[in-house]
């Protein structure tokens, strides 16, 4: 799968993330489906043809999905009612994502990244789901750190308040996911 050269997610790797997640959670419709990861991604987002250009079809060509039940056979196209399963290259496939880094600075790609690990975050063992909530938390502390050195380079007009604010924000969230990884 291509990656970022830190490993973090693509777009694609997101949406697939996505779908992967929500069959992991149980058999869907094609049709429920894809409106499931759309109205998440564009939620958070907004839509973006980088974004949501991925088939959920190609899914299933790669072996990560299989059809079940009605028009369930080899070549025969997916329609809105066709049920989807997840296959266990498709289970592997996610758990490699979940476990994927997240990128920052704090974008709305990372964003969607970070909510989506929270989203599924149950769907990984123990060590797993602490190693990522101690990811969480270096990422906001690498956060904290950028906006601390743009603040130091000068804050003037309201650019300060700004700044003061953000810094807060990503203060609040390294607090919240420590907290989280205490209570594991």
């Amino acid at each position: 799968m291509p990656r970022f050269r830190d490993q973090s997610l693509i777009p694609t790797e997101a949406v697939r993330l996505t779908a992967l997640g929500e069959l992991a959670r149980g058999e869907k419709s094609l049709g429920a489906l894809s409106a499931a990861v759309r109205g998440f991604v564009s939620r958070l987002m907004g839509p973006s043809l980088d974004v949501l250009g991925l088939s959920i079809e190609q899914l299933r060509y790669e072996g990560m999905i299989e059809p079940r039940g009605r028009r369930a056979g080899p070549g025969q196209s997916l329609t809105a009612d066709t049920e989807l399963a997840l296959t266990a290259k498709g289970r592997e496939t996610l758990v490699d994502l979940l476990r994927s880094p997240v990128r920052a600075p704090m974008t709305d790609l990372s964003k969607m990244v970070v909510a989506l690990k929270l989203r599924f975050l149950d769907l990984l063992d123990a060590q797993d789901r602490a190693a990522q909530l101690e990811q969480l938390v270096e990422m906001s502390e690498a956060e904290l750190a950028r906006l601390a050195d743009l603040a130091a380079r000068g804050t003037e007009g309201m650019l300060g308040d700004w700044l003061a604010q953000d810094i807060a924000e990503a203060e609040r969230w390294r607090d919240w996911y420590r907290a989280k990884l205490e209570s594991l």
